[in-house]
């Protein structure tokens, strides 16, 4: 990690605690009931004290939100390119796309459950609904934007439509790719939660619901710290592994340098 890395951690850093430290003078100051506003010190506390509780939950969650991004991330590829490469099916398949996420996924969650009951699948269901759309958009745009005269450098090489399509359009396509799966890792936390708020019985959603009906405010916020955090953490990785795998520029030379070796 670069110096510019490390100083702006240190910058957010230094901002988260700064805010808290406000939030827990205010706390003191006006001296606002626990189960209103908890302070962070009652938070800390409360995740202190529940540690195993919310290891089991977010474990649970976690993995909910992991499959179903997985899954989001495979079946946004996979049509992706068959919009690309088959274009007359775009105009069937991005209306369908877009009324899909239209559909605010609250009010299919409990017709989930009864389909498929209050186990696993739903709530992977619903984190999947949730982050397909992103991949898709971002993908789709990705391999549509290659340029004009990489395409003709393959014809031009004889190259076949699959080897234009892999050698020009995925490399292309990739930085996209990448953008889209950091908006769908966040939706997909969301997605597992809207889960475990409707119909579960583990998880930090399901947390959240019951320390809600006992006031039991900080433990509610905690729960949500805890997301957050691991939400962050998700993302991180997945700007990692753009930085590793994704190292080239998107300028057209560095395109045809790589569609050459």
């Amino acid at each position: 990690m670069n110096a510019t890395g490390v100083g702006q951690i240190v910058k957010v850093a230094l901002s988260l605690i700064v805010f808290a430290l406000l939030w827990q003078a205010a706390c003191y100051v006006f001296s606002v009931p626990t189960f209103l506003v908890p302070a962070p010190s009652d938070i800390l506390l409360r995740l202190f004290e529940k540690g195993g509780l919310y290891l089991t939950h977010t474990w649970v969650t976690f993995y909910e939100t992991l499959l179903g991004f997985a899954f989001a991330v495979l079946g946004g590829c996979l049509a992706a390119a068959v919009i690309v490469v088959v274009p007359a099916l775009r105009d069937v398949i991005m209306p369908l796309l877009l009324i899909a996420q239209i559909v605010p996924k609250v009010a299919i969650a409990p017709i989930l459950l009864i389909w498929f009951g209050y186990g696993l699948a739903p709530k992977v269901l619903i984190a999947f609904l949730i982050a397909f759309f992103p991949v898709v958009v971002n993908t789709t745009q990705g391999l549509i934007s290659v340029e004009q005269e990489l395409l003709e450098l393959g014809q031009s090489l004889k190259a076949t439509r699959w080897q234009i399509f892999w050698k020009f359009r995925v490399p292309t396509a990739l930085p996209n790719l990448f953008s889209g799966m950091k908006i769908a890792i966040t939706l997909a936390v969301i997605g597992a939660v809207i889960g475990e708020f409707v119909g579960g019985n583990r998880g930090l959603g399901y947390l959240i619901i019951i320390a809600n009906q006992e006031l039991d405010t900080p433990l509610a916020f905690a729960a949500i710290l805890v997301l957050s955090v691991g939400g962050i953490i998700l993302f991180w990785m997945i700007e990692i592994a753009e930085r590793y795998l994704v190292p080239w520029s998107s300028t057209g030379d560095a395109n045809i340098e790589m569609a050459r070796q």
